[in-house]
């Protein structure tokens, strides 16, 4: 007679991990919301509503792999002097870098774009792709010390362990002890989470700003001048006439029925906006209590 189980062999006691499922749900939601603007919203208002999408989108990870390439350079650089003993040098680089810690994020991107208005104004900064990654290279500048600061942390946590002294017992280089062993295996779950949180954060600086430099534009530079995000599209009138719309529905409750089909730009806009913002931080969250970190 077989051995009767508690588990059947049919049952499976893999799940699929909470981060992963609000990733899921946020690729979903976004596919659901856009099929149904394919359907209701007319041709030149999706087009834009979707160029604004992948705009923001293409702008949030290019600034945060930007600010991981500043962020490990100057982590892994600042390690470098002071155990080297260069300790003038390593004190010149913090002060600069709490220089650059000291201007508030919000302010920064607003200097980052009325750069871009100037070289805009004078044609030399024209292209699309060339403006999201100037921007985006703004949001690094800002965004790159919670890197480096992460960076230098693990590697002096590594260091005072007997993991370093063990490994360079053995022979094998620092370049490869930092940068592969400590950083790459042992604190990849930490740089992870930092990326998805930050991706958050540079996506609230972007449509923020994006919202404010679309509403006081100079004469010379106007909004077409810009490369269309979900900021600068919550900022036109007609989406701001869409959102309004609810106030309608305080007086004719019958008018909620109608927004979902003719007032979608203005909220399918708001919508990707909160909703991004909501999934990446429950999916950042998710990955912490999972990985225990």
């Amino acid at each position: 007679m077989a051995a009767v189980t508690d588990n059947p062999p049919y049952a499976s006691t893999r799940t699929v991990p909470k981060d992963a499922q609000w990733a899921f749900i946020w690729g979903s939601g976004i596919a659901v919301c856009g099929a149904w603007n394919a359907a209701f919203l007319n041709a030149p208002a999706f087009g834009m509503l979707v160029s604004a999408f992948f705009h923001s989108i293409f702008a949030g990870i290019a600034a945060v792999a930007g600010a991981f390439v500043l962020g490990w350079s100057a982590g892994v650089g600042l390690h470098a002097l002071r155990s080297r003993g260069w300790g003038f040098a390593a004190l010149v680089v913090t002060f600069m870098l709490n220089i650059v810690r000291s201007v508030p994020q919000i302010l920064g991107l607003l200097g980052g774009y009325v750069i871009l208005t100037a070289l805009t104004a004078t044609g030399t900064l024209s292209g699309t792709a060339a403006q999201l990654l100037f921007m985006s290279g703004v949001m690094s500048t800002f965004l790159f010390l919670e890197v480096a600061d992460l960076v230098e942390e693990r590697i002096n946590h590594f260091k005072a362990l007997d993991f370093y002294p063990a490994m360079m017992c053995c022979g094998i280089s620092e370049f490869r002890i930092i940068h592969v062993e400590i950083l790459w295996r042992c604190s990849g779950s930490h740089l992870l989470q930092r990326a998805m949180s930050m991706f958050g954060t540079a996506l609230f600086l972007q449509c923020s700003v994006d919202f404010i430099v679309s509403v006081g534009l100079s004469t010379d530079v106007s909004l077409s001048n810009f490369p269309s995000t979900l900021g600068s599209l919550l900022a036109r009138l007609d989406s701001k006439q869409d959102i309004l719309a609810f106030g309608t529905a305080f007086m004719r409750p019958s008018y909620l029925f109608e927004i979902p089909f003719q007032h979608l730009q203005g909220l399918s806009t708001a919508f990707f906006i909160v909703y991004t913002l909501l999934c990446s931080f429950r999916a950042a969250q998710a990955f912490v209590r999972r990985k225990g970190l």
